[in-house]
């Protein structure tokens, strides 16, 4: 079948961006159609023609794309897609709503609905500065209009996890199939001389929750490891910097992340996220997780097992869970034997079950 892949936009190289690579080595012959796309910062899609919409050749429309969400519905449907049998998109948003024919397929490998506009709007629109809530107050009611709508070009929606599957199921009143997203679990394996940190790694934005994990480490006189950057570091650095057992180390390479996985007593995962590779990593590395007991990482981390959840985002509650923690012994074989379950070959198993099904549908 030819067909077609979507993402939002291929700017970087993350968890999204890892799926529409599953994806396109399942089908090495597919056009690529996203709104902005950098190769320096999103290698591995050189072999595959990518196609841009307007967005990409307006001002910043490759740097800053998110400042045109407001023009991507209309972007959507500017996509010449007549040719292609089957459609595929990576999606969080701002790209599922284009124009197709009754006879063409269209799945949808949905990472959530867009959270800034649904879920964690109210956290977005708090963390904003002056433009930033007037853009959210002018435009935010036509881009759900344009979300809600956009639904109804897709023939079938994977989530990717259970918890964005209910998403799915409460904003746009549709049913999905869940498969997670690839991991790359053997990169991570291995055995390593545990430390006497925990790690806080990822993004270090709000709704993370990084600071969480720093408070209750230096209320508790754990050390804690922070690796990642993002628009809280700076800050976290200034309030925390000084404090005695806490490191930041600002964004690491791939060898450094797995090194510090490794040795790492625990992975601290203090936020709510739809999935979640970090604690999938981690436990590839055979280090547990200490969760909040909420969204993907209830799918991911095996209670008593391989990590521990605390039910409150707050500092007390985390300190309990260090204390819990500490007084219990956990195995990296498990840890490792349940990050297994994320292995690139299991998503791809996963969509060509879905796929499939399609296929004998038309």
């Amino acid at each position: 079948m030819k067909t077609a892949l979507l993402h939002y936009w291929l700017t970087n190289l993350r968890g999204g961006e890892k799926v529409l690579a599953a994806l396109a080595g399942m089908y090495p012959d597919a056009d690529i159609f996203t709104h902005a796309y950098l190769p320096a910062r999103a290698p591995g899609f050189e072999s595959h023609a990518v196609h841009e919409s307007f967005i990409a050749h307006l001002p910043f429309g490759r740097r800053h794309t998110q400042i045109y969400l407001a023009l991507m519905p209309w972007a959507n449907r500017r996509f010449k897609l007549d040719g292609y049998e089957l459609i595929v998109s990576s999606e969080s948003g701002p790209v599922k709503g284009i124009r197709k024919r009754a006879d063409q397929r269209h799945v949808c490998y949905c990472h959530t609905p867009m959270r800034y506009a649904w879920d964690m709007y109210d956290d977005y629109y708090r963390q904003s500065g002056f433009a930033g809530k007037l853009y959210m107050r002018t435009f935010m009611p036509y881009l759900r209009r344009e979300d809600l709508k956009s639904a109804d070009a897709v023939d079938t929606f994977v989530a990717n996890s259970r918890f964005v599957a209910d998403r799915i199921k409460r904003i746009y009143g549709r049913e999905s199939r869940v498969v997670h997203p690839p991991v790359d679990v053997s990169f991570f394996a291995g055995d390593y001389e545990k430390g006497d940190y925990y790690l806080l790694a990822g993004q270090l934005v709000p709704y993370k929750r990084p600071d969480l994990a720093i408070a209750a480490c230096v209320r508790a006189g754990r050390k804690i490891v922070v690796a990642g950057g993002g628009p809280l570091g700076a800050h976290l650095q200034r309030q925390y910097g000084r404090e005695p057992g806490v490191k930041f180390l600002g964004r690491v390479d791939d060898e450094t992340l797995k090194r510090i996985y490794g040795g790492a007593k625990a992975l601290l995962f203090p936020g709510l996220e739809d999935f979640g590779i970090v604690p999938v990593e981690a436990q590839a590395a055979g280090t547990p997780v200490i969760a909040y007991a909420a969204g993907g990482a209830r799918e991911t981390v095996v209670a008593d097992e391989t990590g521990l959840f605390f039910k409150e985002q707050s500092v007390t509650d985390l300190c309990a869970a260090l204390e819990t923690f500490e007084s219990k012994t956990w195995s990296a074989e498990a840890c490792r034997r349940n990050a297994a379950r994320f292995a690139p070959s299991r998503f791809v198993e996963g969509m060509r079950a879905v796929l499939g099904e399609e296929r004998q549908g038309r």
